[in-house]
């Protein structure tokens, strides 16, 4: 299969052209999360190797263990959004599906001169709550870039002869749920931060010295930020919450934790405003909270999942202007100061990452200045390092 490119020279996007599978897709927004079950599948962690006379290599990552590939992989399906968008700031074609397209948020690569991905084609693995064995076979995916206990934890119908099944008749399973520390069953073995993931991944495509480009450029947007986020006594307290819709009644609440999707929130160095709170999580309570909870806690910034696909404008004419006309809402500190902000995406990889660090940079401190490079972006996944 010859390898399709998705950016153009010139700034002229091209658009991916996926192959496979035209089954089912997911309509509608974000969804709320759901709850899980506990179950886990564990192996050692084992080092990269390479054995040149076959071609042949090995990547390990736990849970999976080392895991060898007779080839690099050239088709390939992810669970969520992290892990797409690294494949593709590796150079790689879109994964063939993911968890739920609706949270791979493409417009974040807008930002980036002549980057298009095109998911029109992508499948959803998760189809009412469930993902099919035989969504996996029809795509027929080189590698599986997924934790095998989540698929186990969080999908019914899933047990470790699944997992095999999967290994043997259609393609190796790597990866690690890194988005999230907060399930009862990702104790037992490491997790990875956004970085060591896209390593590993990497390893995985045989794309080293990219990952090694896109390492310095994390590195100099670190250094960039560091002077834009104030000292702690003015930095302010932020309530994360997940709420869908136009005009939200309820809200999941969320603690800041080591998790990647919070990734941009400890790098802008926010206070937690529900960390000390009655208010529990949601990974632990699944429960939800009103806006009168919400007004005990008062925070200073409400910042919003759910609502990724929606510009800021979009945002501020439906979600925040709903708030404002709220009887209990419009008491909020955040609503009566215009502190009510998109939150950034569950899913974030190396690309994404940048784009909503600095995006919520410019909400929150009033950063005006680019705090990466584009072009530079641009350049690593477009194969010039």
């Amino acid at each position: 299969m010859n390898r399709r490119r998705f950016i153009a020279a010139g700034g002229t996007a091209l658009g991916a052209i996926l192959a496979g599978c035209t089954g089912q897709t997911e309509n509608g927004g974000e969804s709320t999360p759901t709850t899980t079950s506990t179950s886990t599948s564990t192996q050692s962690e084992s080092t990269e190797t390479t054995t040149a006379e076959s071609q042949s290599y090995t990547a390990s990552m736990e849970p999976v263990g080392e895991v060898s590939f007779d080839q690099v992989p050239e088709t390939w399906v992810a669970n969520n959004g992290s892990w797409a968008d690294m494949g593709i700031a590796l150079g790689q074609e879109p994964p063939k599906g993911v968890w739920l397209t609706s949270r791979y948020h493409t417009h974040y690569y807008d930002d980036i001169p002549g980057l298009s991905v095109d998911k029109s084609d992508m499948v959803s693995l998760s189809q009412g709550g469930s993902v099919s064995k035989e969504v996996l076979y029809k795509l027929d995916g080189d590698v599986h870039i997924m934790d095998p206990n989540f698929l186990m934890n969080r999908f019914k119908g899933w047990e470790q002869k699944d997992i095999d099944e999967v290994r043997e008749n259609i393609g190796p399973v790597f990866g690690n749920t890194v988005f999230s520390t907060d399930y009862p069953w990702h104790e037992d073995y490491r997790y990875y931060t956004l970085m060591e993931a896209f390593e590993k991944l990497a390893q995985v495509f045989q794309q080293q010295e990219r990952y090694e480009a896109f390492e310095a450029v994390h590195d100099e947007f670190q250094t960039n930020l560091a002077p834009v986020v104030p000292g702690r006594s003015e930095r302010p307290s932020v309530a994360v919450t997940w709420a869908s819709g136009d005009a939200p009644g309820k809200f999941y609440p969320y603690t800041i934790s080591s998790g990647t999707s919070f990734k941009h929130l400890r790098d802008l160095k926010v206070k937690d405003a529900l960390a000390k709170t009655d208010v529990k999580d949601f990974h632990s309570s699944r429960g939800a909270i009103d806006y009168e909870t919400l007004l005990e806690v008062d925070p200073e910034v409400l910042l919003i999942r759910g609502q990724e696909a929606k510009t800021a404008e979009e945002f501020q004419n439906t979600v925040v202007k709903h708030m404002k006309n709220h009887e209990v809402a419009s008491s909020l500190t955040a609503v009566k100061n215009d502190n009510v902000y998109r939150a950034g995406g569950l899913y974030q990889g190396p690309i994404t990452n940048l784009v909503v660090t600095e995006r919520l940079a410019a909400d929150l401190y009033g950063a005006d200045a680019e705090l990466y490079d584009r072009q530079r972006v641009a350049d690593i996944v477009n194969g010039d390092f």
